[in-house]
């Protein structure tokens, strides 16, 4: 299973760079992914259904998460609609979407990461990674309801279900803890074998019933249950592709997969009935009331969704072998009629222009094959005869007729249940009758030729729903053993075979085309009578829905919320965000060092006496001398009345710690404190350019005392806390291991390198996130545009000096610029450092380029060497990538912005991805092999000219890191140098166009 995820991921990232080469036609190579494992599935078969095919890898041995996946009966039946479904949707969009539509790669790639994620959650069998696949269908949910950034409508309804779906799946991670917490183990088929024996005990009964509902909770908000439902109407903002598949055959099929999942286990905690069944009833009945109101023909089917979610939940949450039958018969039917109505409705959109059923008319005479495909999945979905609706449905009507449920519960569902069939009969008609009938006294709606393959997706799938009907086997037989599974384990937890059977779990029904005259047939009967009159007195309905209104708005209600939070947020914000830099610094600092000192008071922790104070050998003379030097540079830098020799003072700090550490033997430290005190002294610079060059008295002013207190006390809590946690060690250090972990497990010699990449591993790929992280945030304050570009793209006026010559129009974006730059260099070879000639002659320095030209691709190869020659010497990905850091700053100090584009080409948001790309592909490859995540390898192999060689594959992971931090320096230079230069050139020339304007008033008046 690992391999059909990692393929739809792969192809899923470089969905982009295949619409670049192939357009809209990439969208047939993209269907190809999930098709071919939809073969893959099917060969499946047999081992999913003879005992379930398990497959498992520890993700993090430590904390016993593993990624663990199982194809079971009910697993291949929901992945083979995730699949299929998600095949034909992929084949339609390469027909929906126009040739120069816009993100169609990001589009496409979210598509079939989705079918990923989908997958990955129906096949999870660990409570914690079927969680992450959760939140990952969420995230990418948001985007593909957001496909239409410009529209504010895309924009809130996907954050809208963001934030709706995130916050019942937090609600989930609880109850998912506490269930895997009380069974002793996250496998779900462990647990759900665990589950009666902790129902039965009163010490974990409590913990079982609460993550039980707190799992249902999640469900509900991913299924658009009440009183979550408003957002997935709002989601048909979303292209509709997303519609079909997300929001008919995927994702809202979530919590109802969940639900079927845990249901054989945990429908005998105390609440869980209730609040299936009465929720899902609920939802129901409102679903189908308010989808009789709708104009919007999408909006009927997603409101339609709505209510046959909540049957679809009651159904499958019962807990018993019929039940079960009868509810993963509902989902398949369900995810074939309404991914094909959502995909009809798409293409009247496409081909008129509209959905609006009132300005719809004819559409059936125009596109006969349309029509056709409409009707036979309406009639799906109204329950008729002889299609996979009404097999499913009388499966539902016998199972509750059959229910272990007392006879008011039992008689109340059947009832509502009828009821919400009459009203899908209605809004069925509804939509046939909107979407194709001729509206009298209306002129048929003009309706362009429809390409066979833009119908043959829903025709498919609608096909597929009248087969379904009328040779119900083959679904039986994909969900009857799901059904014997749920029977196997009832009567295993009953431990009594006439208890089992009084209960409704003795055997197993099957689905057939006819089961006879009964309650069923009269249920289905009157709801088809009761929503034929309905539609019938249609008008009157519209009419008194209006005077009545909504029962149940919740919309109503989670803008209230979102209102109250902002509400809050803003007064926080008033209060905490007062533009004083001494404002942050006082909180953060008082912060820091109340929070210890309150620590430590509770802990009542003793501070060492002075025998237990050792002085540390400065192991050499110079170490006292140096320190002394720090305390100066910091003083100095307390009084010093500029800004750059402020900034230069704080440096000296930095470079006189980095010689302490070379002089204590760390020379990793030494090298990469050095590199960083450099790279951000440069970075200070440059920013300071913007900024008055004298600073204000800052040691006096009226919180002149308040800024004393808090140094002293923050710098002697510090070192307080310090002391006691030295004293209070009561184990052997870690680290006094790592020598021999670095050698033996990490294959090298550098324990600093080994440790980062390697033992530590995970730490580190979380702090080069934050580098990322940081890069995006510093590019985001500096640039109005995305900071993804490069260099010249973000140029509106030129700059330099190359703004004032002759025959170069003044707005000619920087790709214009540097190729006007490349003409000043004097010969052809001397195509680098050319932007240098650019520069305005007060920025050149000969003197420094001619040090650029000797010292820069010394640097690069030095950069390659310490970061390949850190796993033994001093070194590694971040010294190496702070050195070619350090190379392309000297490079942009001589040559300018544009020599720095020549420099670095390649966006910074191409080498962060590219470096956490890398990073994060290193820790997974090893779990494909059946290793752990962020396993390494030692390979040693002979070389000709190199000879023996030993590598180690977490160099791998190094080199990305080395990636990020180049990254991260070349947004640093762009956002606090490249653009800072063009924003003060801008102000100069608008400055020198000032004076020459006034100078030519003074000349006029005169």
């Amino acid at each position: 299973m690992l391999p059909v995820l990692a393929l739809h991921f792969a192809v899923a990232a470089g969905a982009p760079w295949i619409f670049r080469r192939l357009g809209r036609a990439a969208f047939f190579l993209l269907a190809a992914v999930p098709a071919g494992s939809l073969v893959w599935l099917v060969l499946q078969h047999g081992a999913a259904y003879s005992g379930g095919v398990v497959e498992s890898w520890d993700f993090i041995p430590t904390l016993g998460v593993q990624m663990a996946f199982r194809l079971d009966p009910l697993a291949w039946v929901v992945c083979l609609l995730v699949l299929g479904v998600g095949s034909l949707v992929l084949l339609y969009c390469a027909r929906y979407f126009k040739r120069d539509d816009a993100g169609l790669g990001g589009f496409g790639g979210q598509m079939l990461a989705f079918a990923g994620a989908m997958f990955g959650l129906v096949a999870a069998d660990d409570l914690i990674g079927m969680f992450v696949f959760w939140e990952l269908t969420s995230v990418l949910s948001y985007l593909l309801i957001g496909y239409a950034n410009v529209r504010l409508s895309a924009r809130r309804s996907a954050l809208q279900a963001l934030i709706v779906t995130t916050a019942g799946g937090l609600a989930m991670l609880i109850g998912l803890v506490l269930l895997g917490h009380a069974a002793g183990t996250y496998r779900i088929s462990g647990l759900l074998e665990k589950v009666p024996a902790l129902v039965a005990d009163p010490a974990t009964a409590g913990a079982v019933a609460a993550g039980a509902v707190l799992v249902l909770v999640g469900a509900l908000s991913k299924s658009a249950l009440i009183p979550f439902h408003f957002w997935l109407p709002a989601a048909m903002a979303a292209p509709t592709p997303v519609s079909a598949f997300l929001h008919a055959a995927a994702m809202v099929k979530a919590g109802v997969y969940i639900v079927a999942r845990l249901a054989p286990g945990l429908a005998e905690t105390p609440y869980w009935q209730p609040v299936v069944l009465g929720f899902g009833l609920a939802t129901m009945l409102l679903g189908g009331y308010r989808s009789l109101r709708q104009t919007d023909i999408k909006l009927i089917l997603a409101f339609g969704t709505v209510s046959q979610l909540g049957f679809m939940i009651g159904i499958v949450g019962l807990g018993t072998p019929s039940a079960a039958l009868a509810g993963l018969a509902m989902v398949v039917a369900h995810a074939l009629f309404k991914a094909a109505l959502f995909l009809v409705v798409g293409i009247i959109d496409h081909q008129t222009g509209t959905r609006d059923l009132r300005r719809l008319s004819g559409v059936f005479r125009r596109s006969r094959a349309l029509a056709v495909t409409g009707a036979l999945a309406a009639a799906s979905m109204a329950g008729l005869p002889l299609f996979g609706g009404f097999v499913a449905k009388e499966a539902v009507f016998d199972a509750f007729d059959h229910a272990p449920l007392g006879a008011g519960w039992r008689d109340v569902m059947l009832i509502g249940f009828a009821l919400g069939s009459a009203l899908t009969v209605a809004y069925s008609a509804r939509f046939v009758w909107g979407a194709f009938a001729l509206k009298p006294g209306m002129p048929d709606t003009p309706f362009k030729p429809t390409p066979p393959l833009f119908v043959a997706p829903p025709a498919v799938l609608a096909l597929a729903g009248l087969v379904y009907g009328l040779w119900p086997g083959p679904v039986d037989s994909w969900v009857g053993p799901y059904a014997a599974d749920v029977a196997a384990g009832a009567a295993a937890a009953t431990h009594d075979a006439a208890r089992a059977a009084a209960a409704g779990i003795g055997g197993v029904p099957h689905l057939a085309v006819w089961h006879g005259v009964g309650l069923p047939l009269a249920f289905s009967a009157a709801g088809w009578l009761i929503g034929a009159l309905l539609f019938a007195a249609r008008g009157a309905v519209e009419r008194a829905q209006s005077r009545l209104g909504v029962p149940v708005d919740a919309e109503r209600g989670y803008r209230a919320i979102i209102g109250a939070t902002d509400d809050v947020a803003i007064w926080v914000t008033g209060r905490t965000q007062r533009g004083s830099l001494f404002f942050y610094l006082a909180v953060i600092l008082a912060v820091a060092a109340l929070v210890p000192i309150a620590a430590l008071l509770a802990g009542g922790a003793p501070l060492p006496g002075p025998d237990r104070i050792t002085l540390v050998d400065p192991g050499s003379p110079l170490t006292p001398v140096i320190g002394v030097a720090i305390v100066v540079a910091a003083l100095a830098a307390l009084r010093a009345n500029k800004r750059f020799l402020a900034v230069l003072m704080v440096s000296v700090t930095g470079y006189g710690i980095s010689l302490i550490f070379a002089l204590q033997g760390a020379p990793d430290l030494a090298l990469t404190q050095m590199l960083v005190e450099t790279i951000v002294l440069v970075a200070f610079i440059l920013g300071m350019r913007g900024l008055p060059p004298q600073l204000r008295d800052r040691m006096g002013g009226r919180y002149r005392v308040a800024r004393i207190v808090i140094a002293l006390v923050f710098g002697t809590v510090m070192v307080l806390a310090a002391l006691v946690a030295m004293d209070a060690r009561i184990a052997e250090p870690v680290s006094l291991h790592f020598a021999d972990l670095a050698y033996t497990g990490g294959g090298g010699l550098n324990i600093v390198n080994v440790t980062l990449v390697d033992l530590r591993a995970w730490d580190t790929f979380g702090e080069v996130s934050v580098l990322a992280l940081a890069a995006t945030g510093v590019a985001s304050l500096i640039f109005i545009r995305h900071s993804g570009g490069r260099l010249g793209d973000t140029a509106d006026v030129p700059t330099g000096s190359i703004g004032r010559m002759r025959g170069v129009d003044k707005r000619s974006r920087g790709g214009a610029e540097l190729a006007v730059a490349r003409t000043f260099a004097t010969i052809t070879r001397d195509a680098w450092l050319v932007a240098g000639r650019t520069l305005a002659p007060e920025r050149r320095s000969i003197i420094f380029e001619v040090i650029t030209r000797l010292i820069f691709h010394s640097l690069v190869v030095f950069s390659v060497y310490i970061l390949l020659a850190g796993h033994n010497f001093p070194g590694g990905g971040f010294g190496g990538g702070l050195l070619a850091g350090l190379a392309l700053t000297v490079r942009y100090l001589a040559g300018g912005r544009f020599e720095l584009h020549e420099a670095a080409s390649v966006g910074p948001g191409v080498l962060l991805g590219t470096g956490l790309g890398t990073a994060a592909l290193s820790g997974a490859v090893p779990l494909a092999l059946g290793g752990q995540m962020f396993q390494s390898a030692i390979v040693e192999l002979w070389l000709p000219v190199f000879g023996d060689v030993k590598f180690v594959t977490s160099t791998i992971f190094d080199i990305g890191v080395y990636l990020v931090v180049v990254g991260l320096v070349v947004d640093v230079l762009r956002s606090l140098g490249s653009r800072i230069d063009e924003q003060l050139e801008v102000g100069q020339k608008e400055g020198a166009g000032k004076v020459r304007r006034e100078r030519a008033g003074e000349e006029a008046a005169r």
